[in-house]
């Protein structure tokens, strides 16, 4: 059997090792190469995006696909509504990998949100934010811009163009952040809010805790709804299904 595993996670890191190592199993991994040097997988793999879903179908029955393994990142919503339709119309099983979300516990304050419109009514002007969102979501905070509100978006790689608003700044930085780290980080910056999408996971915990143990409030935007399908949170149970394929 072959199978497509959709990268760019943890999880998916996880998977690759143990598909590597699985009898009958033919895997190739896809990586849409949000990053220009990530770290190898442990699978032929396939970097870039695929330019649409005609020219994904085509390209998983050039290769003679017969399952999918999406376990891309939980926000990356397009990819897997769009490999969802693939697989149905192909009529090739496929499996969504998503991680459980943030739960808050004791000591934190957490709001969470399901636009970044909403930013602006929960923090006030003139605070210190620290946006660790990601690549390709700056954009989106344009409501936050302004009324004084110093706005430091983390990213693993810096865009060439200056920060799109006055009073912001970019901050390069490659995970994983230990907690000892990121307290650090946050007392240097004066960060007055966090704001973060609601991920999961644990290794992109220490910023959570950091932010509970110098009781700073967070923002968390809330996940996109997940895919047609079925879904498992664990890569144990990933591993069960394609045992069972």
């Amino acid at each position: 059997m072959k199978l497509l595993l959709l990268a760019g996670t943890a999880e998916a890191r996880r998977l690759a090792r143990a598909l590597a190592g699985m009898e009958g199993i033919s895997a190739i991994a896809s990586l849409a190469g949000a990053t220009s040097d990530p770290a190898p997988l442990a699978l032929p793999t396939r970097t870039g995006g695929f330019g649409g879903g005609k020219v994904q179908a085509a390209w998983m029955r050039e290769q003679g696909i017969d399952a999918v393994l999406d376990a891309t990142h939980p926000f990356a919503s397009r990819i897997k509504a769009r490999t969802a339709r693939i697989a149905r119309a192909l009529g090739l099983p496929c499996l969504h990998l998503i991680r459980p979300p943030w739960r808050a516990g004791p000591g934190d304050d957490w709001r969470e949100v399901e636009s970044t419109a909403e930013t602006p009514a929960h923090i006030p002007p003139g605070a210190t934010v620290l946006l660790a969102t990601g690549r390709g979501t700056l954009a989106d905070f344009a409501p936050l811009a302004g009324q004084g509100r110093r706005l430091i978006s983390r990213q693993i790689e810096v865009p060439d163009a200056p920060f799109p608003w006055p009073g912001g700044e970019y901050l390069a930085a490659r995970p994983p952040f230990s907690l000892d780290d990121e307290i650090a980080l946050f007392q240097r910056l004066k960060v007055d809010w966090l704001v973060a999408k609601n991920a999961g996971g644990a290794g992109a915990r220490a910023k959570l805790d950091a932010a509970r143990a110098l009781r700073l409030p967070v923002l968390l935007l809330a996940r996109p709804a997940p895919p047609e399908g079925e879904v498992v949170e664990s890569v144990e149970a990933a591993l069960d299904w394609v045992k069972r394929l």
